[in-house]
């Protein structure tokens, strides 16, 4: 099996589940060493209160052919970061690939629900958690990525560019918060550009998660169940998929002509020809233009 990230040392953080635990496990199957962190860990769950835990990925990580670390880490805390990141740097004295990829905000964010009505410690707190940690991580993480030539910085959201640019995502603070990722990603890119490094804004589309198939009533080798529901899941993807998109980033060696723009897992499947665990391509965001968002009724050929 190829390894094109053989020696190469990763940092994803929120890497407990969903997108996050797929691109770890994918830069482990490709030989990286994988850092991961969050707040669930075997010894204490986070507000969550979920059963994934960072140690499960780092084992699925070793699993997949790399070697995962798990470090409990909250992202709010600057002190927690520098300690992460000065753990890194003492045990691998390099970081080659950072994955900004903090969310926490499933249970935060009402739809349709205008700035007034919603409630503000949680709109606020939904900010910290998917706009702050990244500030947090970047400040600590971005000198020892830039001691080498050729990091990645992944900055991971919820739409592309053109598209958020354009549809209003389920509410203020929602919407707020992805559109900010994709600028982080657009400003890191000037910062780290002359320096040598790339960063990219990326998105998966209907994620196939931990949590979305649980809130469908089923699991990853019957998802199709979930489909007399919501016809329109037919489009869904795996969180590997994103991770294989990651992956293949991180091996390009011309990847600097991505540096600022915004992708998504569908579109680089095309450019690298990679494919999701079932063998397909999903392009979820020209389907949710052409098909979902117009009212079609659904129908995935041309579009997987």
């Amino acid at each position: 099996m190829s390894q094109p990230l053989q020696g190469k040392v990763a940092l994803v953080a929120g890497a407990t589940r969903g997108a996050g635990r797929g691109i770890a496990v994918e830069l482990g199957a490709a030989g990286a060493t994988v850092y991961v962190t969050g707040r669930s860990t075997r010894v204490r769950r986070s507000e969550y209160d979920r059963p994934e835990t960072i140690e499960d990925t780092a084992d699925l990580v070793t699993g997949a052919g790399g070697h995962g670390i798990a470090v409990p880490t909250d992202h709010l805390d600057p002190a927690q970061v520098r300690s992460l990141v000065e753990r890194v740097d003492g045990e691998q004295g390099r970081l080659d690939i950072l994955v900004n990829d903090i969310w926490g905000g499933e249970k935060l964010f009402a739809w349709d629900t205008p700035v007034w009505e919603h409630d503000l410690d949680d709109g606020l707190r939904l900010l910290r958690l998917a706009v702050e940690t990244h500030a947090i991580t970047s400040h600590h993480a971005l000198p020892l990525l830039l001691r080498r030539p050729g990091g990645l910085v992944v900055e991971m959201t919820d739409g592309t560019d053109d598209y958020n640019r354009d549809t209003y995502r389920v509410n203020f603070f929602y919407d707020l918060a992805k559109a900010s990722v994709l600028r982080m990603a657009f400003s890191l890119g000037h910062e780290l550009g002359p320096r040598g490094a790339t960063a990219v804004a990326l998105t998966p589309c209907w994620l196939r998660s931990e949590m979305m198939l649980d809130h469908y009533g089923v699991r990853e080798d019957n998802w199709r169940d979930a489909l007399e529901q919501v016809p329109h899941f037919a489009i869904s993807e795996s969180p590997r998929y994103v991770g294989r998109a990651v992956a293949a980033l991180a091996a390009d060696p011309e990847v600097s002509r991505f540096n600022g723009h915004s992708l998504s897992s569908g579109a680089l499947a095309q450019e690298y020809g990679f494919t999701d665990l079932d063998g397909s391509r999903p392009d979820a965001w020209r389907y949710l233009v052409e098909v979902q968002d117009p009212g079609k009724p659904a129908d995935t050929t041309g579009y997987r």
